[in-house]
């Protein structure tokens, strides 16, 4: 599954981190997706169960070993179980704050751990230029379009870690939710950066043939760099621990 492939992971200092505060391994992942945050987990020592509603992506995740059950969060039946953890990785923002943080709060042991992460990139100017211009043109009737010098990727998701900050508030429960930020790097050839574009963002609804002019004037751009770049990413991170008693 090209998604699988090309998504960005999240960085491993983010993943020992959420590990080593929380009270054991045991670890309920939102929205499993593929499996890449659960494979990041498993690899640093967690025993990981899934709930993802995209049938696909939970077969795919299955095919790793885990253990996936077809669910939106807010519906799943937890049968009495309970988590040292709950992460949620590029998905929250699909869950009702509210009542997503209210699972939470059921399925997590006192003391356990719930974090949300968010991975934003920055590419150079020069391609998030080509990028926007060539949307433009491709979709003029998209709303809301995107400027050629964007805000920084990570300052997108101040009000998604807004929203899901105070949805943990308004259930009780938990200690006051912090936010960390994690800044990393990765490098991109053309075909990696072309083949990864398509996965995230708008262009997964737009359709096929709308997308190919706006991959064709990327890589130009990226051409005109010598054929790759590094993004600049930060991750955000929205965590609190449920209280005792």
């Amino acid at each position: 599954m090209g998604y699988d492939r090309w998504r960005p992971r999240y960085p491993q200092p983010l993943i020992d981190r959420i590990l080593a505060t929380s009270p054991g391994r045991e670890v309920l992942d939102v929205g499993i997706g593929t499996g890449i945050v659960a494979r990041q987990l498993r690899d640093a020592g967690a025993e990981v169960v899934g709930v993802e509603p995209d049938l696909r992506m939970a077969a795919f995740a299955r095919s790793f070993g885990f253990e996936v059950e077809e669910s939106r969060i807010e519906d799943w039946d937890p049968r009495g179980r309970t988590f040292d953890a709950l992460v949620a990785g590029q998905t929250w923002h699909w869950v009702d704050p509210a009542t997503g943080a209210a699972k939470a709060r059921q399925v997590l042991r006192p003391e356990g751990r719930i974090a949300l992460f968010w991975n934003a990139g920055d590419a150079p100017a020069a391609v998030t230029a080509a990028y926007a211009d060539a949307f433009a043109k491709a979709v003029p009737d998209w709303p809301g379009q995107i400027g050629r010098t964007p805000p920084p990727a990570a300052q997108l998701y101040t009000t998604i870690a807004d929203r899901a900050a105070d949805g943990l508030r308004s259930v009780g429960g938990f200690s006051e939710p912090e936010r960390w930020q994690d800044a990393w790097q990765q490098p991109y050839t053309r075909e990696e950066y072309l083949a990864m574009l398509p996965t995230q963002g708008t262009l997964t609804r737009v359709p096929a043939e709308r997308v190919a002019p706006v991959l064709e004037a990327v890589g130009a751009a990226i051409d005109r760099l010598g054929g790759s770049f590094v993004m600049e990413y930060v991750t955000t991170t929205v965590s609190t621990t449920r209280l005792t008693g």
